[in-house]
């Protein structure tokens, strides 16, 4: 009953967009379906989503976000509405429409309280002790939705492949729990299991099924000073059983204001090569040309590869140095290095400055920031102060069109195709 009347819910909502649902897929007609897993080589041109399972009545609910997304369960209505990510006929719906985009795959994030979610009481005690019980059970949550995107993605016979985002912002993911083993691990494990028992949603690279580990924005560039992120990389040396079985890449914020990273210092002019003593991947990058502001102006990172850029990631939207308004993060006016979603006639000009770039770099991974976040600090106080893409009622289904566009005209330039390639 649950399923039904959330499924009756979403129905009723979305009988005024017809256009958006009038097939039983929204991929293409002509797209083959496969049970084998995505492998990505140096000649790839893989497009990528971030999207997170978060949300549900007793996990991360959509009360104090400006954006709300249209689609409902009914669980949700004693915490104010919005969706349930366990729901069946959210999880349905969300598969159509990235489908409907054309992307090959979503990064499908558990960055967040780690060591909380995984480690013992003893551990906690000692080392967490903000993780209440309630607050614990809140991310235990939010771990079974992102787990249950593997078998539930796998039932609905689409084509598009998870890669785990891994947490990698705080040191306690390091420190050894009683069993021995650290939290990190203990997240590989976990996504490890369900990337066995569901191959075909893994993307091979290098070989291996990826991973990406999340460190946050600021990093030190400097190992010297035991940054974590180094922290990390020498306890993947020390662990061959992980690295022989996964490939990893770690992915950081803002790089784009972070020079002690960057291959060349200087003002830059264009897109901003990583140096490739670090390779860090982007999980969101600044583009603001024109702004005057310290550390202006923005653009956006890429690290390469062989002779090929690996990683870009464009966004609808970015926060300037200070949030999104200024003095008043939570208000306007806007900080003047922001990069807002819309320009004239509601066009989605950050998109497009991002995607630009894209073109230019034909990156073999190009992430897209992002599904659906919704919730602050990350997403603002109007639809010009969010990066979501998912339907809502602060822009309807106009980022969905937008971003199938971009991603259209993207494998247009770069591979000549209209639509996602077949998979291997």
């Amino acid at each position: 009953m649950h399923w039904l009347r959330s499924t009756l819910l979403v129905c009723a909502l979305l009988a005024g967009f017809e256009a958006f649902l009038s097939l039983p897929s929204l991929a293409a007609a002509s797209e083959p379906r496969t049970d084998a897993a995505l492998v990505v080589d140096q000649s790839s041109h893989v497009v990528v989503i971030e999207y997170e399972a978060w949300f549900g009545p007793k996990a991360v609910t959509f009360q104090g976000t400006a954006a709300k997304p249209r689609l409902r369960s009914a669980d949700m209505i004693p915490v104010g509405g919005g969706y349930d990510s366990a729901d069946p006929a959210i999880i349905d719906q969300h598969v159509r429409w990235l489908e409907f985009m054309g992307v090959d795959a979503a990064t499908i994030d558990l960055t967040n309280n780690v060591a909380c979610i995984f480690n013992s009481p003893s551990f906690l005690k000692k080392y967490v002790p903000n993780c209440t019980p309630s607050f614990r059970t809140s991310n235990q949550i939010i771990r079974d939705n992102t787990g249950n995107l593997y078998p539930a993605w796998s039932s609905l016979g689409t084509p598009l492949k998870l890669i785990p985002l891994l947490g990698g912002i705080n040191g306690n993911v390091l420190y050894k729990d009683s069993d021995g083993k650290n939290a990190l691990e203990k997240e590989i494990a976990y996504f490890g299991a369900r990337m066995a028992d569901y191959p075909a949603r893994n993307v091979i690279y290098q070989g291996k099924p990826l991973m990406l580990i999340y460190l946050g924005a600021a990093q030190d560039p400097n190992p010297a000073d035991n940054p974590l992120w180094f922290r990390i990389e020498t306890f993947l040396g020390k662990h061959p059983a992980l690295t022989r079985q996964y490939t990893f890449k770690m992915i950081a914020g803002y790089l784009d204001s972070q020079p002690g990273l960057w291959a060349r210092q200087g003002t830059p002019t264009g897109p901003i090569e990583i140096n490739p003593e670090y390779g860090f991947w982007s999980v969101v990058d600044r583009l603001n040309p024109t702004c005057r502001q310290p550390l202006c102006p923005y653009y956006p990172t890429y690290n390469i590869a062989g002779a090929r850029v690996e990683n870009f990631t464009a966004s609808i939207a970015t926060a300037g140095q200070s949030g999104w308004g200024c003095p008043d993060p939570n208000s306007l006016p806007y900080c003047p290095d922001d990069a807002l979603r819309f320009g004239r006639s509601d066009s989605y000009v950050t998109l497009e400055a991002f995607m630009s770039y894209a073109v230019q770099l034909s990156p073999i991974f190009l992430i897209i920031d992002q599904f659906n976040e919704f919730v602050r600090p990350d997403e603002g106080f109007n639809a010009n102060t969010d990066d979501d893409i998912e339907p809502a009622n602060l822009w309807e289904f106009g980022a969905l069109d937008a971003t199938r566009r971009q991603i259209k005209l993207y494998r247009q330039q770069t591979t000549g195709e209209t639509a996602r390639p077949s998979l291997n």
